[in-house]
């Protein structure tokens, strides 16, 4: 187990003027399950592999347990990776696939057969140790993945979105095995992920990235709660949350018919081009009676979810045709064409500046 320390770590790529991971400062503490979430492109597979050593720091440092490991070579950094394809040798079995990194380090034969057979009774794959991996099934195969990572008994765990190769019911079954399976171990993980579902059912805590600069860093409760800017908040929540940039009054936030009230210090720091960014979750809106001052939308499409519906449609606002998505009970949901009215909970409105982007 071990803390790990990214110090202002940057990775340029040759012939590119933007790093694709810029300064990024990150601590992670001993024990913790930390998601790196992002959408393509982001630079959370290039962190990662910059702290396996995969991936060369032009600048800034990377530090294991305060030791810094920023020129080591990967063997020599205590770390195991677990790859989005496996990485299997097919002509192995499984038993051999996991005693591997062990019989090159020398380990002696008895304790490979104690350290292999606990990971497999870990794992529930002890019945499949003889059989080669094009016997196993895709969720076998990650796990016989997730085993030679774990017979290694790192410092550090690095994931690189393993469970993108299953299905979706594999993958939600999967992610929690891994969290359990974390928290038995103890070890220190980073896990890679562009799905935010997985990221927030993961993680201790999340780090949001976009264009190789972390935007945020914490609980995935707090992320969602107090997302720090635009992005975060439109990136974290599913369906996503609301967000417009509307015209600013003495009084809020002018939605057409909807007024949308904020505190005079929302409005002082929203000042500047006469525009505030309002965001407000789908859950946290109501559908109104039509002489309630909500805000009219027609309505293209119901979901119907079972215990509850989220209902898409769009509104004229500022000039131009807008989505609004709301998640409503089963019992009230309107039917596709009708014209509802929808009202924020006034307590669960997020309010960012429009220029910047960022929470006020």
């Amino acid at each position: 187990m071990a803390t790990v320390t990214y110090d202002k770590a940057s990775r340029i790529y040759p012939g590119q003027e933007r790093p694709a991971v810029n300064e990024l400062e990150l601590e992670i503490g001993d024990g913790e399950f930390l998601v790196l979430v992002g959408p393509s492109g982001c630079g959370k597979s290039t962190s990662l592999r910059m702290l396996a050593g995969l991936e060369d720091v032009d600048r800034g440092r990377i530090l294991i347990q305060g030791k810094d490991v920023t020129n080591l070579p990967p063997k020599s950094r205590d770390i195991a990776m677990v790859f989005q394809n496996y990485a299997l040798y097919p002509h192995m079995s499984v038993y051999e696939n996991m005693a591997f990194a062990l019989k090159l380090r020398k380990t002696p034969k008895s304790e490979i057969d104690r350290r292999v057979k606990e990971a497999a009774a870990l794992l529930q794959l002890d019945e499949y140790l003889s059989r080669k991996p094009k016997a196993l099934s895709g969720g076998q195969r990650q796990r016989v993945a997730m085993g030679r990572a774990i017979v290694r008994e790192p410092q550090v765990f690095l994931m690189d979105e393993p469970l993108s190769n299953l299905d979706a019911k594999l993958r939600v079954q999967t992610r929690s095995q891994i969290a359990t399976l974390q928290a038995k171990l103890g070890i220190t993980t980073v896990y890679v992920t562009h799905d935010q579902v997985e990221a927030m059912t993961m993680g201790h805590r999340v780090a949001v990235m976009l264009d190789g600069v972390l935007q945020q860093c914490d609980t995935p409760r707090a992320l969602y709660d107090k997302p720090g800017n635009v992005f975060v908040a439109g990136f974290i929540g599913s369906p996503a949350m609301n967000i417009k940039t509307v015209g600013l009054t003495e009084g809020g936030a002018s939605f057409a018919e909807l007024a949308v009230p904020l505190t005079r210090e929302q409005v002082a720091a929203a000042q500047g081009n006469g525009k505030v960014t309002i965001g407000f979750r789908p859950e946290a809106t109501d559908l109104v009676s039509p002489t309630s001052g909500g805000l009219p939308i027609v309505v293209d499409l119901v979901e119907d979810l079972g215990s509850d519906a989220n209902v898409y449609g769009h509104a004229a606002l500022e000039g131009s045709s807008e989505r609004f998505v709301v998640r409503t009970d089963r019992r009230n949901m309107p039917t596709m064409g009708e014209t509802v009215y929808i009202k924020p909970q006034a307590e669960q409105v997020h309010v960012f500046n429009a220029t910047s982007g960022e929470r006020i």
